[in-house]
């Protein structure tokens, strides 16, 4: 996809973005329950995150669910749920544009709740060598100062 075939999710527009849509964790929960700004990040200790953050493809969630369970030096791969926004969504700014044009991991993130209606139980993580690579890579964008969280 180039930059030309791109259409940015906004607020105004999201409504054309149909699911299923997915959010990767360190948490179990329930169906039913309702995601919520204002949390610590899964991604950074210490910051509240203004944003839920969800996408429309299961390799990124899965991403989400072993990042952030490694990142908080949790036992195990995390969880991944089938979740549904309850208000508007965009976009999100830390992977659209970042390192390919557009937004190829179809990722977004809303300020209003949103509810787990399924639980992904099948989902096979990453290597443990290729989850270390990915980790390693963000400790040393961390390092350098690029792993800035636009939330």
């Amino acid at each position: 996809m180039s930059n030309v075939d791109w259409i940015p999710v906004t607020h105004e527009t999201c409504a054309r973005v149909k699911g299923p849509f997915y959010h990767g964790s360190r948490y179990d929960l329930e169906i039913g329950d309702l995601l919520v700004p204002g949390f610590e990040s899964n991604f950074e200790e210490g910051r509240i995150s203004n944003n839920v953050y969800f996408t429309a493809l299961l390799e990124p969630a899965v991403w989400g669910a072993e990042l952030s369970t490694s990142l908080a030096g949790v036992e195990g791969n995390g969880y991944i749920y089938i979740v549904e926004p309850t208000g508007t969504f965009e976009d999100d700014p830390n992977l659209t544009n970042k390192r390919f044009p557009g937004n190829l991991t179809q990722s977004y993130r809303t300020r209003q709740p949103v509810r787990i209606i399924g639980k992904v139980n099948d989902w096979v993580g990453h290597p443990p060598e290729v989850l270390q690579q990915m980790l390693d890579g963000l400790r040393e964008k961390k390092r350098n100062g690029l792993a800035v969280i636009e939330d």
